[in-house]
């Protein structure tokens, strides 16, 4: 009943316009119930219609005051929340960082990233774009691991400062450290079985749970991906969900996650970890799971492979694709 719910109400606003001509493309309804949401045309996009982003192979997050932050080959890009660029910062050096989370720190907010292609993790002050802390891969020595190859995917935050680094392309463990950057402990190992880590490839901490639990997206799973539970200590709880393609990210508000999938969809699980939303979904298998669809291509309300979201304080969410020329949406929650 809910597939069919969210299926009509896309299909009634129609999807056959491309996002090109930004101005000429009607919103498009999507999702069902508490979580219907209107795509707004347009958004992020250029003067002339453009993308300015450059290649998106990353994420999404909104600070206090409703700016929005996402990453792309290009750097990290601030918008106002009515998709106009504010700044763009740490282009040259620290381009394609492929996950990223928020934390207030006092007054100040800074940014957490893991960097695959540099394996690195990195603490960066919000405002003034100042790199604070790195975090190399551990040595031998600190770990006990002789690591050939460190590639992390994602990164989150403990209530107390840890920082929690996942290795989700090379040996799926998930490091944790403290504050200060020192490795504490790691945890999980690459395999196929209930305790293990098929592409540990996005995290979160998830605070619907007192005391709060990792979610751990395990994206290649077979036959299908999955959200797992761990304690902060690398605990493991359960199995979440299950069926779910690729899921690349999760984001927490309140009882709800938003989870992009790469298949070309997100889905929104409330307390009890049930899908009660599909949005954006994409039946073309030649345009999901597909990073070349050049932005001509584009359809409105229709996702090729969505790697990020993040929700605003008005309950409206923010999502990535993994695009070429660079895509970046605002859906806003219908009340």
């Amino acid at each position: 009943m809910m597939k069919n719910c969210w299926l009509s109400i896309v299909t009634v606003l129609g999807l056959a316009l491309p996002v090109f001509a930004a101005e000429k493309v009607p919103p498009v309804r999507m999702g069902c119930g508490i979580m219907t949401f209107d795509t707004v045309p347009g958004w992020g996009l250029g003067e002339d219609g453009k993308s300015v982003l450059g290649s998106t192979h990353g994420g999404v997050v909104v600070d206090k005051a409703g700016s929005v932050y996402t990453t792309s080959s290009m750097g990290i890009f601030v918008f106002s929340p009515e998709g106009k660029v504010i700044r763009r910062f740490l282009g040259d050096k620290y381009s394609n960082i492929h996950d990223i989370e928020i934390r207030s720190e006092g007054d100040t907010e800074f940014l957490y990233g893991a960097r695959n292609a540099a394996g690195e993790g990195l603490k960066i002050h919000s405002e003034t774009g100042d790199v604070v802390l790195k975090l190399g891969i551990p040595t031998e020595a600190e770990s006990g691991l002789k690591l050939a190859k460190w590639s992390p995917t994602a990164i989150t935050v403990a209530p107390n400062g840890d920082i929690i680094l996942a290795d989700g392309y090379a040996s799926n463990h998930i490091f944790k450290f403290d504050k200060a950057g020192k490795y504490l402990m790691h945890f999980g190992v690459k395999g196929n079985g209930l305790k293990e880590f098929s592409t540990a490839h996005g995290m979160t901490l998830d605070t619907r749970y007192d005391p709060p639990r990792l979610l751990v997206c395990d994206r290649n799973h077979a036959p299908k991906g999955r959200l797992l539970h761990y304690t902060l200590d690398g605990q493991f709880i359960d199995e979440v969900v299950t069926g779910l393609g690729m899921p690349t990210s999760a984001a927490v508000q309140g009882d709800y996650v938003s989870v992009p999938d790469l298949h070309g969809r997100v889905v929104i699980l409330d307390k009890s970890n049930t899908i009660i939303a599909v949005l954006g979904h994409n039946a073309d298998s030649a345009t999901r799971v597909n990073h070349n669809v050049p932005q001509d291509k584009w359809i409105e309300g229709i996702f090729n492979g969505t790697h990020g979201s993040y929700w605003d304080k008005d309950g409206n969410l923010y999502v990535q694709d993994w695009n070429v020329s660079g895509r970046i949406m605002k859906l806003v929650r219908v009340k």
